[in-house]
């Protein structure tokens, strides 16, 4: 059976969602990853949005309804649990941290009662985990940040943030794809492209993808 008991809520006429256990989790992770590809596979579903712990999933109310969906998606739940995980994929991020890519890195480290030096250190020294995308294409949402280097979002956020901007919300931490507004504290920024259009796929990163992030130079970025 899947580690977790899942929860089902009628989130609108054309939508259902799926809670997966009650708190961020690996193990809740596992299920959604496995889960999510079978979902896609069903006759009506149009699309299909994982999160730390739910799925979201978006249905054609023509082509079916909410009865036949969560049947369907029980016995998929129950299924996931033999699915294979897909096979580690780790991406190196290169990180130059502070100054004019990271603004914020001297109030995050206030924040801690740390120095940017310690900051930099700590959030290049963890390993994190893709647990979904989503916010603008290719944003990952990771879990692994040191709730150490915890801090705030902006009060008031940004009305454009440059696109790699490497940044800490709350007890989060993310790399923005695009430029776009956004209120997380900006630590630094990446010269690589998590998002081209015109790739194949348009996104460098997937869920469940480990991350490492590797400090540089200004000079090197």
């Amino acid at each position: 059976m899947p580690s977790n008991a899942m929860r089902v809520v009628y989130s609108s006429d054309r939508s259902l969602l799926l809670r997966i256990g009650d708190e961020i989790s690996l193990e809740a992770h596992r299920d959604i990853l496995r889960l999510t590809p079978l979902l896609r596979n069903l006759r009506a579903v149009v699309n299909v949005h994982p999160a730390y712990a739910s799925i979201l999933i978006d249905f054609n109310p023509l082509e079916t309804g909410h009865g036949d969906l969560v049947r369907a998606a029980v016995e998929l739940y129950a299924q996931a649990a033999a699915a294979p995980l897909p096979a580690p994929h780790t991406v190196e991020i290169p990180v130059c941290y502070g100054g004019e890519y990271g603004p914020d890195l001297d109030d995050v480290a206030a924040i801690g009662g740390r120095t940017p030096e310690e900051v930099a250190a700590i959030h290049s020294g963890a390993d994190y985990l893709v647990c979904f995308l989503g916010f603008s294409p290719g944003f990952p949402y990771l879990s692994g940040m040191p709730e150490s280097i915890a801090a705030s979002r902006l009060s008031t956020p940004r009305s454009r943030v440059p696109a790699g901007s490497v940044a800490i919300g709350g007890r989060q931490t993310g790399v923005y794809p695009l430029a776009s507004p956004g209120g997380w504290r900006l630590i630094g920024r990446t010269p690589l492209r998590l998002f081209q259009p015109d790739a194949d796929p348009p996104v460098l990163l997937r869920m469940g993808d480990h991350i490492k992030f590797v400090p540089i130079s200004k000079g090197d970025f």
